[in-house]
């Protein structure tokens, strides 16, 4: 079986996650540094933030990489609309190639224009099923994103959606929180996983990623729920 390309970026989003982890001493510092790794890992990205939502459907921008991000999801969150509150609301990656020509939220689009931005990517945050928020990347540029973007920011997000997972507002994401140890026990899944397909199948761990990512793509099905059938039941043909 020939490896998919995607396995590379799949590889990379996993290593930033596990990276995360290994050096952040609280939720918060793990939340900072994810924003950082989505506007570096974006060639074209000026500035990126997460926002999580709580129960209740409050909004809170808990990282943002610079000041500007801020006053940007405060126009969003004030206003009610924007692509950022659409992608976790319809778990759906939200592109917006031109703030100038945008119509879906003219009041957001006329205001975050005036301000210089031209183009925004976010991507939702899923966590066993639950939407808990959003990643979104901004640009000065129009038509900065394109779909290996949106593809490379979608493979970050699910990635982060496990270090996330019980993270739901910006004062759980203040102290020592439950979501990294989560973020541990699923990642060691996956890597279990990944294990389990390099055995079975005599190959190196990108190909085993790779099975993983197809099983995941063709089943409709998330990544680590892939991972968590194929650890429990290892005799699953499927794979």
């Amino acid at each position: 079986m020939e490896s998919d390309p995607s396995v590379v970026e799949l590889t990379a989003a996993l290593a930033c996650v596990q990276e995360l982890m290994r050096n952040a001493l609280t939720a918060a510092d793990a939340v900072r540094r994810l924003a950082e790794v989505a506007r570096d890992l974006i060639p074209l990205a000026t500035g990126a933030g997460v926002t999580l939502i709580d129960e209740h459907g409050e909004a809170t921008s808990t990282a943002v990489t610079d000041p500007e991000v801020e006053v940007l999801d405060a126009i969003q969150y004030e206003l009610g609309e924007g692509p950022c509150l659409t992608a976790w609301d319809t778990v759906a990656v939200q592109h917006v190639e031109d703030t100038t020509t945008e119509t879906r939220w003219p009041d957001w689009s006329r205001a975050v224009a005036a301000v210089g931005v031209r183009s925004v990517l976010s991507v939702p945050l899923v966590h066993r099923g639950r939407e808990i928020g959003a990643v979104k990347v901004y640009a000065t540029e129009p038509y900065a994103f394109t779909e290996h973007e949106e593809h490379l920011l979608g493979l970050l997000a699910e990635a982060a959606g496990t270090l996330l997972g019980n993270a739901r507002t910006a004062r759980a994401a203040h102290g020592l929180s439950d979501s990294l140890q989560a973020a541990v026990i699923d990642l060691q899944e996956i890597e279990t996983a990944v294990g389990i397909l390099m055995e079975r199948h005599q190959v190196d761990a990108g190909a085993a990623r790779s099975r993983l990512l197809v099983a995941a793509r063709q089943q409709q099905l998330p990544l680590l729920d892939i991972a968590a059938r194929l650890v429990h039941h290892a005799d699953d043909p499927r794979l």
